[in-house]
């Protein structure tokens, strides 16, 4: 069975330079992942991204196979000069939400305009964004400057403008780290973090932004452990967490993709990782680095997306639009709201 004719498997791989490699290329047809992303090491000019992303599509058969990048802005963002835009981070329309909340509202739903349109550009239709963590204070600064505000109030606002702003261009943002990774005194990449805040704390806070954006696309979890809902386990490794939180109390109904499999905050071996991750609840794995030897393991365990999975995969690609966009004209008015 061809690839194209097949169901994809619950995983979204990268690739480990500018172009594909034929053991790449040979991987892939293998193993069909849902989709791909791409990181720094994946990007030189546009020609070329054009190219890779074009040729990523064509190893599994599929001209819809989701293409993934994390284009927050700001220190976060794969994209950069001389080729595209230096986009701000988050704090700054916090900043300016904190004096005219409106105002910031309209210059980030522009300012994630243009950034979908520059992915668009390339063929790229996923962006890894919003953040809607909220911070503590004492947080790892893993999130800091990329976070949206200090109240959840603040952070849902402006994450909603994030996500319009994308679909606007017929991108699907990636809501994350749900249910939240404000409260992490560690960095997830490099260890796995505990909170400790009670049930209530958590609800009324952390969860709250992703309730109110429950009905967004997508969704990328937490490597993070919550004592006060399970303790021995992190959200993306954790049936209680999906089940009862992000599925039940959240009410997020869209595809669940898990955190990079390839951070620290997860133990064991890569095809353990991805078989908890699915059992769990995850809809889809993610693995980042483009590894072969990590890959290979990962689609070891692999299982083809579940029915309901494909139907979430078809209902984020009926919230796309595609709206024209004057970019010179937009980044006039976005540079107008910001000073």
């Amino acid at each position: 069975m061809s690839a194209s004719n097949s169901v994809p498997s619950a995983a979204i791989f990268g690739c480990s330079g500018l172009a594909l490699t034929q053991a790449e290329k040979e991987f892939f047809a293998r193993t069909n992942p849902l989709g791909f992303i791409l990181f720094a090491r994946n990007v030189d000019n546009p020609d070329q991204v054009r190219a890779l992303v074009r040729d990523l599509r064509a190893s599994v058969g599929r001209a819809d196979a989701p293409v993934l990048i994390d284009q927050e802005g700001g220190r976060v963002q794969r994209l950069r000069p001389p080729h595209w835009r230096a986009a701000p981070p988050g704090a700054v329309f916090a900043e300016l939400a904190a004096r005219d909340s409106e105002r910031a509202a309209q210059a980030l739903r522009l300012n994630y305009r243009l950034i979908g349109a520059e992915l668009a550009d390339l063929g790229i239709d996923v962006d890894c964004a919003p953040v809607l963590d909220v911070p503590v204070s004492g947080a790892h600064d893993v999130i800091g400057d990329r976070a949206f505000g200090k109240t959840a109030a603040m952070v849902a606002d402006l994450g909603r403008a994030v996500c319009d702003g994308l679909l606007d261009q017929g991108v699907l943002p990636v809501i994350k780290h749900i249910p939240g990774h404000g409260r992490a005194m560690v960095d997830s990449h490099l260890s796995l973090p505990v909170v400790d805040a009670s049930r209530a704390e958590l609800e009324a806070q952390d969860f709250a932004t992703f309730t109110a954006l429950r009905d967004q696309p997508w969704a990328m979890t937490a490597h993070v452990v919550y004592t006060a809902i399970d303790a021995k386990a992190p959200a993306t490794t954790s049936a209680k967490v999906i089940g009862e939180i992000i599925r039940g109390l959240i009410g997020f109904e869209g595809l669940l993709i898990s955190d990079d499999l390839s951070m620290k905050a997860l133990g064991g071996s890569f095809g353990e990782r991805t078989a908890a991750c699915l059992e769990a609840g995850c809809d889809v794995v993610l693995h980042c680095n483009g590894q072969m030897e990590e890959m290979s393991a990962i689609a070891a365990q692999l299982r083809p997306l579940t029915d309901i999975a494909r139907e979430r995969v078809a209902q984020g690609q009926r919230m796309k639009r595609r709206d024209d966009l004057d970019q010179a004209a937009a980044l006039a008015e976005l540079n107008r709201l910001l000073a």
